[in-house]
């Protein structure tokens, strides 16, 4: 990502981060309470692009962009670390992560706070859908609903497929992502069949205060909640899921189990209106940094 010093305060300088960077750039995640661990700053660095602000030397703020399919690309973790804040970094860091973009030809695509939403608009984002991150907490063992699939593992073989029903489900191939989620939450790992065809599949992470389950794609309700059952049943830390508000069905289940509403997001995409995803098969996403 190409950065430029020109209207930023005094004293501070950009640059793309590395490696390298990575305890300093967890350290602004864990002093904002977000749930990244070094996994993900590393995920950001290798799949997309991470820009850093300093000064004197010290991580202060950072933006990501991570590309898919040379179609969209996700905007995420833009953080300032309070000292440093009301300066415009964030809004700086935002403005050069859609130029960069744009620049590629690719459409910025994001999840957005409510407090975050006016501000996306003004730049020229649109709203596609909304959101909201269910957490459960000492979730009983569930029940999963009437058996319409077989589940199991995801295993090596599987990927090709698995990326490619993913993708037209998406709208882009996300293979990359996907097979660096998979060894992150083993349990989570699953995949749904259904007459020999492929009816869904479930990945998650860890995090550092909560797992996440996500992305969640399936042929129908049936086979979401069947898949997460299954997950849900081998995880006893806190999970986190979130989860379209279109699918109520889905909603009202994890309801039933103690998952509660803790937050509401908006998916956003620069000048268009018109979606990507498949709106009836995307039960969750992989997070609102990832998408």
């Amino acid at each position: 990502m190409a950065t430029s010093d020109r209207s930023l305060p005094g004293g501070i300088t950009a640059r793309p981060l590395d490696e390298r960077d990575v305890t300093s750039a967890l350290a602004l995640s864990r002093e904002a309470g977000w749930n990244q661990i070094a996994a993900d700053w590393r995920l950001f660095i290798e799949l997309g692009d991470v820009i850093g602000l300093l000064r004197d030397g010290r991580l202060i703020a950072t933006a990501a962009t991570l590309p898919y399919a040379g179609r969209f690309a996700w905007i995420s973790m833009v953080l300032v670390t309070p000292s440093e804040r009301r300066q415009g970094l964030a809004s700086w860091l935002l403005r050069c992560c859609v130029d960069d973009l744009l620049a590629r030809e690719l459409v910025p695509v994001l999840d957005a706070t409510p407090a975050g939403r006016p501000v996306y608009i003004g730049l020229g984002f649109q709203d596609h859908w909304t959101l909201q991150r269910l957490i459960g907490r000492s979730v009983p063992m569930p029940a999963a609903g009437a058996r319409q699939a077989t589940m199991r593992p995801i295993e090596a073989d599987d990927w090709p497929r698995l990326i490619a029903y993913d993708a037209a489900v998406c709208g882009a191939d996300r293979g990359g992502l996907l097979q660096r989620l998979a060894p992150r939450l083993h349990d989570a790992a699953l995949i749904a069949e259904r007459d020999g065809k492929l009816a869904g599949y479930l990945l998650g992470r860890d995090g550092r205060v909560m797992n996440q389950l996500g992305p969640l794609v399936a042929e129908d309700d049936v086979v979401a909640i069947n898949l997460l059952a299954r997950a849900i049943g081998s995880i006893s830390a806190t999970i986190a899921i979130d989860l379209p508000d279109r699918h109520v069905t889905l909603r009202a289940w994890l309801t039933s189990l103690g998952f509660a509403a803790e937050r509401p997001l908006t998916r956003m995409a620069y000048g268009t209106k018109d979606a990507f995803d498949d709106a009836e098969r995307l039960f969750a996403i992989a997070g609102p940094e990832l998408g």
